[in-house]
């Protein structure tokens, strides 16, 4: 269930940055390694939601995923601040100081992306995702109707 915040928190970065982008100002302006940013932050929110829809479903793929898109989501947290060409010391201060919703959404990331890591991959996870019921029959006992009575 953390998967879904956080693949709302992985989708809010490059949204939020496309929609602060001027009319005038076009994608092809920016550099490679901030669109690759922004392109690891649009798959790691898909691979999270996919993952977690895969988990509702008891899909033992869905943790699966849910693991990729965290380890997604934590290399675009770190790639960031070398994509924009700062220290990473010196981007956290510009975040923790004038950043906002934005810097209480990256943290938030952090600390969603770490957690499905860890519990995607727990084998308890696993267990609860193999685990089939068993199907009984609809009708069951003495009177049932079996095709070896004609």
């Amino acid at each position: 269930m953390l998967g879904f915040p956080a693949a709302v928190a992985a989708g809010y970065v490059p949204v939020k940055i496309f929609l602060d982008m001027p009319a005038e100002f076009s994608l092809g302006a920016l550099p490679g390694w901030v669109l690759v940013d922004l392109a690891g932050y649009l798959v790691a929110g898909l691979v999270l939601l996919l993952g977690s829809l895969a988990t509702l479903f008891r899909a033992t793929a869905g943790a699966v995923l849910l693991g990729l898109g965290a380890l997604l989501a934590i290399g675009a947290l770190l790639t960031e601040p070398l994509s924009v060409g700062v220290p990473p010391a010196r981007f956290a201060d510009a975040m923790f100081t004038h950043g906002g919703f934005a810097m209480a959404d990256r943290v938030g990331l952090a600390a969603l992306a770490v957690l499905v890591l860890v519990l995607a991959f727990l084998p308890p996870t696993f267990r609860y995702l193999r685990y089939r019921a068993s199907v009984l029959p609809v009708l069951s006992g003495q009177g049932a109707y079996s095709p070896r009575s004609w």
